[in-house]
């Protein structure tokens, strides 16, 4: 039997790609929430914007099952697991399983500041997170976003189309140069302020101010003060690993792994946002935090665990939509470097731009232009699966 500890995108994707690689033995997934896989990138979008009611509390909400998936595999949902013993056993709330293999894919928690526990004060990352902010966004005048990352940039366009005051306050004084090099990531802050959004840069937060134990205020380290009836905290995630602290696994930052997903404990894998790789040519654990990095995690995962070759990897891989733009990027951006306009114009907010040998790329950032930046995409990939040995 495998237990797979996350009812997660990884968790299903291992779950699924072991049958599509012929591995009939029961599995078993244990899911905290208690709902079956959903998509998560919309809880910053349409989630948001349709309000709590409108939201059914269907285990089915836009679910990632494919018709029939949710009979092949043994589901425990709204159950928490609560640590690991050698054999493998989960020990859960609802009492121990054992098996011969066991997956984590428990995924991250949004990271919190201290003492951002008022009403009115929100980080983003399940479905009930999302439901809670679209109830509060209803009738709020003033939203702060803390933090410019994805997260907090998807929640600020959300909320800036639904008519609502929004401000950015990022610590960082270039946000987004690493992902997009300096000079997109300027068009990018532009992109927030011609939409009506406040962008505060190179800016802490000292205090959160509030009256009756709700929110009213962010209080920046430098005295000034910005009116909110809503915060939403998105500084980053924390691998959720807590559950298993007294376990003996290794875990620093994530469940430490090899490049195959293999944990110190023997029998036992990690694979997604849970997961810290240690890869062999930087001789230390990289986390990777993303969408399509769950994706391809959990497929190695599965074939490692199914005894097969590893699947041919992909160049890494993210999205996001802003203001009505998609923005796409594959691959990692040279510190420090400003990507290169091959097609379209920055001007027009639409373009494909991309770092080092315009054949070859390290990078590509495309907006609105998914056909070409597919292309360079595909050929990516090909180079990086070419690179490895399978």
């Amino acid at each position: 039997m495998i237990g797979i500890v996350g009812a997660s995108l990884a968790g299903l994707t291992v779950a699924r790609t072991l049958r599509s690689l012929g591995v009939t033995e029961p599995i078993i997934l244990v899911g905290a929430e208690p709902w079956l896989p959903y998509d998560r990138p919309p809880l910053s979008k349409e989630v948001i914007t349709a309000g709590d009611e409108s939201i059914a509390p269907d285990p089915g909400w836009a679910t990632l099952l494919t018709p029939g998936e949710a009979d092949e595999f043994d589901w425990r949902l709204g159950v928490a697991a609560t640590g690991l013993a050698p054999g493998p056993v989960i020990h859960t709330d609802h009492g121990d399983i054992p098996a011969d293999t066991v997956v984590l894919a428990t995924g991250a928690r949004a990271r919190r500041l201290p003492g951002d526990v008022l009403a009115g004060v929100h980080t983003l990352r399940t479905l009930d997170d999302a439901r809670r902010l679209a109830d509060d966004l209803h009738d709020a005048r003033d939203l702060v976003v803390i933090g410019a990352g994805f997260i907090g940039a998807e929640i600020a366009s959300t909320a800036a189309a639904m008519g609502r005051r929004v401000t950015i306050v990022e610590r960082a004084a270039d946000p987004g140069a690493a992902a997009l090099g300096p000079r997109l990531a300027a068009w990018a802050l532009d992109l927030h302020r011609r939409a009506g959004v406040d962008v505060v840069v190179d800016a802490g937060v000292a205090d959160l101010e509030a009256v009756d134990g709700r929110v009213r205020a962010v209080r920046l380290a430098d005295g000034t003060t910005i009116p909110a009836d809503v915060v939403v905290v998105g500084v980053g995630a924390v691998a959720e690993t807590d559950w298993a602290a007294n376990s003996p696994i290794a875990i620093d930052g994530g469940f430490l792994t090899d490049a195959a997903g293999a944990t110190s404990m023997p029998g036992v894998w990690a694979a997604g946002d849970c997961a810290r790789v240690t890869a062999p040519d930087a001789g230390h654990a990289v986390p990777h935090q993303h969408w399509s990095a769950a994706i391809e995690s959990a497929r190695a995962v599965a074939h490692a665990v199914a005894g097969h070759p590893r699947p041919a990897p992909r160049a890494p891989y993210v999205w996001s939509e802003q203001h009505g733009h998609r923005i796409q990027i594959c691959g990692t951006m040279p510190r420090g470097v400003d990507p290169t306009v091959v097609e379209g114009s920055v001007d027009d907010d639409a373009f494909v731009a991309v770092a080092g040998d315009p054949d070859r790329p390290d990078a590509v950032v495309a907006v609105d232009m998914p056909r070409p930046f597919t292309r360079l995409r595909k050929a990516m990939d090909a180079r990086v699966a070419g690179a490895v040995r399978i």
